[in-house]
């Protein structure tokens, strides 16, 4: 898929796992792609690295989304790079943790919303001078978002919010031509899912879905640059389940 050339995109938490996976499936498409890091710069830097050995264009970019400036931070520098249009904004960031509903603390409770639902909130906010006609965001649900996975009951309940928040963006939205998305993946072989790389966590997975293999980032990150492309042009509003199948 070759169709982002001279587009401008930005993949938060990009450094690894299912935003590394977009960044390079966007860079691939030839899209210019700004890689989002919190902490990991070295491994976001081996993602810029990737995308210019491949012909591409990339620069990294630095932003604590925990804090309650860190969308804002993140759009001024943004905006310093990309001027005054961005093309495809993927806020794919996020964070998990696994807890009952008795060990669940507020710290823990504000964190996931911090993180996956208040900077996707203010990033769009903030970017949305820069954003234009054919725009194009994707935000990140989860298969925690509609089925029980686990004790994942506040990680879920953002995700929910995520699957809320596409569908008023979408709608807010499509005067400008701006149409808004949102994939759900389910378990992926990634930091954030590394139960599943246990002979337990093997097995349960490949016990919910359909399809029997452990899906892989790039699984997500093509699903991510089809509804970032032109090809998705009728798409707007919409949760992409990719999820191989998972409890159907």
């Amino acid at each position: 898929m070759g169709n982002l050339s001279g587009k401008t995109a930005i993949v938060t938490g990009a450094s690894r796992g299912i935003g590394r996976a977009s960044a390079l499936a966007l860079a691939r498409a030839g899209a210019q792609v700004l890689v989002h890091y919190g902490s990991g710069e070295k491994a976001a830097a081996a993602v810029v690295a990737e995308i210019h050995q491949a012909g591409g264009r990339a620069e990294k970019v630095a932003a604590d989304l925990r804090a309650p400036d860190g969308p804002h931070a993140l759009a001024k520098r943004v905006r310093a790079i990309v001027g005054d249009r961005l093309d495809i904004l993927v806020a794919n960031a996020g964070i998990s943790k696994a807890a009952t509903i008795e060990e669940t603390t507020v710290e823990d409770f504000n964190d996931l919303f911090a993180v996956n639902v208040r900077a996707p909130y203010f990033l769009v906010q903030q970017l949305l001078p820069t954003l234009c006609r054919g725009s194009s965001i994707v935000l990140l649900s989860s298969l925690a978002a509609h089925a029980t996975v686990g004790t994942l009951s506040a990680y879920a309940a953002s995700k929910g919010a995520i699957d809320t928040l596409v569908k008023h963006f979408a709608s807010a939205l499509g005067d400008r031509g701006i149409r808004v998305n949102a994939v759900a993946p389910g378990v992926v072989d990634t930091d954030m899912s590394n139960f599943a790389r246990s002979d337990a966590g093997r097995d349960f997975t490949l016990g919910i879905q359909a399809l029997k293999r452990i899906a892989q980032p790039d699984d997500i990150g093509a699903a991510v640059a089809f509804l970032a492309s032109d090809e998705a042009r009728w798409i707007t509003g919409d949760t992409l389940h990719v999820d191989g199948g998972s409890k159907l």
